[in-house]
Order: C-alpha cells, then structure tokens, then sequence
C-alpha cells in the first residue's frame, strides 16, 4: 500500500514544464565557459523548477539524443543551462525545445502508466477483499460459524 502511495503522489506532482516565452534577452546570462576556449554557458529561463521526475527524464532524453558532441544541457532551479559554441546556434535553441518537448510527452507517458499501475493495484486489492470474503462464507458453510 506505500508503494501506491508513493505513485499516486509521483502522479500528482510531477507537471510539464516549458521554456518561459517570451524573455528578455537581455536578461539572459551568457558567460564565456571556463573549461572550453570556443563554448558559453547560456541559462535559459523554464515556466517553473522541474521535480526530479521531469529532471531524470530530461536527463535521459537529451543524453540519448544524437546531438551531443558540441553541446550539454543541464538544470539548475528554473533555468536549462546550455554550454555549446556559437556554430549552429538556432538549430541549437530548436534542439534544446525538442528535448524539452520530448521530455514533457515522456512525463505524460510516465504520469499515464502509474495511473493504470494504481488502476491494477485498487483492482487487486478488491479482488482479494472478494476472495477473503468467498472464504469466510464458505468457512461459515463449512462449519456454521455466524457473523
């Protein structure tokens, strides 16, 4: 039952977050990266911080993308922080929308399966109550013991 309990919060919480439309460009911090000579460090601003649901999808989806070779994406509290070069630089924007979006369809997806995984739990757990009871009226036939 705490497992339920765990998933039917994971369902509630976990929420679709998106790039925060439109921004002041100016506001945006774009710093040179200390590691890569050629790379900046450009924070993005999101609608609102990600639960670490949403994080380990995020994670997951744009780690398995084929575009990683000049590129990292991570979240820091209400901001994607991109560090990539300047070369391709929109096709870069349109990539970090993607994943975002890929992620939010991944979150619903998941959101989707813990709620049949709870459906089939409440199930059981009547189906048992059932067969708990078929018992008790069989043991009450059996040997005449009343409610």
């Amino acid at each position: 039952m705490k497992q339920l309990i765990i998933w039917v919060s994971a369902i509630e919480k976990t929420q679709k977050v998106k790039l925060l439309k439109p921004f002041d460009v100016s506001k945006i911090s774009i710093e040179k990266d200390l590691y890569f000579s050629e790379a900046y460090v450009i924070d993005l601003p999101l609608e609102s911080s990600p639960d670490h649901t949403w994080l380990d999808i995020f994670d997951h989806e744009w780690k398995s993308s084929r575009h990683l070779w000049d590129r990292k994406l991570s979240v820091i509290g209400d901001k994607v922080r991109l560090v990539t070069t300047e070369h391709d630089f929109k096709d870069k924007l349109d990539w970090v929308e993607q994943i975002i979006d890929q992620t939010n369809k991944a979150v619903e997806e998941h959101r989707h399966m813990l709620q049949i995984a709870e459906q089939q739990k409440e199930r059981a757990t009547w189906d048992d109550r059932a067969r708990i009871e078929r018992i008790r009226e069989m043991l009450r036939a059996k040997f005449g013991v009343q409610a």
